[in-house]
């Protein structure tokens, strides 16, 4: 029987397993868990929403069924709720309610686990068995079908669902053997590509004989003989046996064996001709008046023989043209050690083949595509992709064989089970689809940022990016807000918001982001000075209300006396006004800055901005030597070297370059929890404007960018910078 048996619930599933875990990944699906709990997920969604995407049912009514839970079912229940991203949670959780073999439990523990992490097939396949042993067979069909939109590359997950259905359906129905027919071509078409497909096709095969059609178990075959699979020699085996040890009628179509009948007598009147076969006689000269002996439809075994021959020699050519495939990516296949989903990280040398493999396979396919155009053989047969997006801006040129895209796809789709927690190969796959399918591109940005990397904020607003720059701005405001509600405290996520809005027109909206930034913040000194900051540098700039800018930074000052970089911002605001307006108020902020708790290094420089000023734009000459005076006095206060006044500006250069150490180092209310820490790769904003905008401004302030609570996976992250995002890839 080709259904190979259905293992059953108690089946170990554990994480090391790779058997249990083997599934490559293609759907869009947000990675909240599912259950009563009130969790909302990175993406905004709450948990029930998260199932939504997965087409997974709620579980009303579920503790009718089996009653109250076990004992320790709410402790284990709060224990993942609190702590979603710990794996050994969820798999003691799932062990628990195994062991308890309690529906309810088992089923809510299921789905919520199956929300977080769908590439695990083992658990797909587990939650089929617990429906199906408790007699809910369209229950177990329905599971097995979410499993596959989540993981359509998982061939042990159809080989179940397909011996699921040999189970359960009346196969003496006609519509039955259509159905499993169906499926199997379902199953080819999103998995037959893969590289240890070979379960599948046999499998296919085997049916078709068990149902009495040859001729289609010669199809499968022949089809799988030009997919390179790591047994492809063994289909070939099994072929030349099913072609050998059948009548050629029953294994080839009728057309396909009058041909090979017709081709059989073509050779042998040639061998005739040229003398090398004397038993040739299919055209022996008969006398005149005797007719050709009719053909009675069957084939002595010389021409049996011939034939089998003849159709051997054509597959002959197939196969030696696959197995140069298969050579081709053997040493890649097989640097490959761990092709399964799992939470603990890859060494270097496994990331790296999976990188050398995926760039390999992108030029192979290029360099066919290209080969055919030159020789000219046919468009047909190749994908070129040439359009707009949608606001107008063409997308590149792109030409792929259509067959090398899919060997391409499938390729990122399996680097996408292994590597699913490093964004590197999430932003290697984006970056090839772009400029093919835009749909595609954000389905896999979906993928990425609400289920397997929910807080590496980089890859977040580098789809908001995606977003923006193909017009669809409101998506791109959707994963903002979305981003900024689950990873709160990133100031990076609130300018992001301002500056969107910014570009679009809507001022009043970038206006009252950063306003509410600065009212949420007056209770951490250093992040409302920062958005103090920001705040001003909009008013000033874009608002035209430098009055505004000024009452903003004066109330900032009052809150963090000690914070340089306030004063610095409003000593600029006053040098780029109008003098004749206020031609006092660079003093003020000098004699303000004076007054302050800064360090004397830096009320030093500050002095000697103000007399510089005072030198270029002073109105009468006691002015300027008042202000040296003072000047000396403090040179002398603080056992400073006497100076002049000099016109240059190293002294600014030392003030702008100066920083108060206001690093973050506090925890984040909201943060995720046991999140690994990732370095501070975020350059510091510029300056406010005028000759001290110099990109070392907020040398203090880089930091607020990126938290320590919002970390990387494994250590293996991708330092983008904060503006990166903005521009694509060259």
């Amino acid at each position: 029987m080709a259904a190979e048996g259905i293992e059953e619930f108690s089946d170990n599933g554990d994480s090391t397993n790779p058997s249990g875990f083997e599934a490559p990944e293609v759907t869009d699906m947000a990675g909240p868990s599912v259950g009563a709990c009130e969790e909302r997920g990175p993406g905004g969604a709450d948990v029930a929403e998260a199932a939504a995407h997965y087409g997974i049912p709620p579980h009303e009514g579920d503790e009718e069924e089996d009653g109250e839970l076990p004992v320790d079912f709410e402790r284990l229940w709060k224990i993942v709720n609190d702590n979603p991203l710990d794996f050994n949670c969820w798999t003691d959780l799932l062990q628990y309610c195994e062991q308890e073999s309690h529906m309810t439990a088992s089923r809510r523990a299921l789905k919520a686990f199956l929300a977080r992490y769908p590439l695990c097939y083992g658990y797909w396949k587990k939650f089929a068995d617990l429906e199906r042993r408790a007699g809910h067979n369209n229950k177990a069909e329905e599971v097995c079908v979410q499993g596959l939109k989540a993981i359509p590359l998982s061939v042990d997950l159809w080989i179940h669902y397909i011996n699921l259905l040999l189970g359960t359906l009346n196969m003496n129905l006609p519509e039955s053997i259509q159905r499993i027919r169906s499926t199997f071509e379902d199953a080819l078409e999103a998995a037959g590509w893969d590289w240890h497909s070979d379960r599948l096709w046999d499998l296919y095969a085997e049916w078709e004989k068990e149902q009495g059609d040859l001729r289609a178990m010669t199809v499968v075959y022949e089809r799988v003989m030009k997919v390179p699979t790591q047994l492809y020699s063994t289909h070939y085996e099994k072929l030349k046996t099913h072609l050998t040890t059948h009548p050629l009628q029953d294994v080839l179509s009728p057309e396909e064996y009058n041909k090979l009948r017709e081709d059989y007598r073509q050779s042998q009147i040639q061998a005739k001709k040229e003398g090398s076969d004397p038993t040739a006689d299919e055209d022996e000269e008969r006398p005149p008046g005797e007719e050709d002996p009719a053909d009675s439809g069957k084939d002595t075994d010389d021409a049996v023989q011939k034939m089998q021959e003849l159709l051997l020699a054509s597959r002959e050519e197939a196969y030696l043209l696959n197995e140069g495939e298969v050579r081709k990516r053997w040493n890649f296949e097989d640097a490959i050690k761990r092709p399964y989903f799992h939470v603990k990280p890859l060494d270097r040398a496994q990331l790296k083949a999976w990188q050398s493999y995926l760039d390999w396979e992108t030029a192979e396919a290029e360099a066919e595509a290209g080969q055919e155009t030159t020789e000219g053989t046919s468009v047909e047969g190749q994908e070129t992709t040439e359009g707009t997006s949608l606001e107008g801006q063409e997308v590149p040129q792109v030409k792929v064989g259509i067959a090398g895209h899919k060997r391409v796809q499938i390729l990122y789709e399996r680097s996408l089970i292994a590597c699913a927690l490093y964004e590197e190969f999430w932003d290697k796959y984006v970056h090839y689809l772009e400029p093919r399918s835009l749909e595609e591109t954000r389905s896999v940005y979906k993928r990425a940022c609400e289920i397997h990397l929910p807080y590496r904020h980089s890859f977040h607003l580098q789809w908001a990016t995606f977003e923006e720059r193909h017009g669809n701005i409101p998506e791109a405001q959707r994963i903002l807000e979305s981003l900024e509600k689950a990873m709160p405290g990133l100031a990076v996520v609130r300018l992001r918001r301002a500056g969107l809005e910014r570009r679009v027109g809507r001022l009043d909206m970038a206006e009252s982001l950063l306003r509410d930034a600065v009212e949420q913040n007056k209770d951490k000194p250093h992040l409302h000075a920062f958005f103090s900051i920001k705040l001003a540098r909009f008013l000033h700039k874009l608002g035209k209300n430098p009055s505004r800018a000024r009452a903003t930074l004066q109330e900032a000052i009052e809150i963090s006396p000690g914070n340089s970089k306030l004063y610095l911002n409003l000593l600029e605001l006053e040098v780029s006004g109008d003098l004749r307006v206020n031609g006092g108020g660079v003093q003020q902020c000098v004699s303000k800055a004076l007054a302050a708790p800064l360090s004397p290094k830096t009320k030093i420089l500050f002095s000697q901005r103000g007399l510089q000023f005072v030198e270029d734009f002073g109105t009468s000459v006691q002015s300027v030597l008042s202000i040296y005076e003072e000047h000396q006095k403090l040179l002398n206060e603080h056992g400073g070297k006497k100076r002049g006044a000099d016109n240059s500006d190293d002294d600014t250069e030392k003030l702008s370059k100066m920083d108060d150490g206001s690093a973050m180092t506090g925890p984040l209310q909201g943060a995720p929890p046991s999140m690994p820490p990732v370095p501070m790769t975020t350059p510091p904003p510029p300056m406010m404007g005028g000759d001290m905008s110099g990109a070392h401004g907020y040398g203090g302030y880089g930091n607020w960018y990126q938290q320590q609570q919002y970390g990387g996976y494994g250590g293996y992250h991708n330092p983008w910078n904060q503006y990166n995002q903005y521009y694509p890839p060259s």
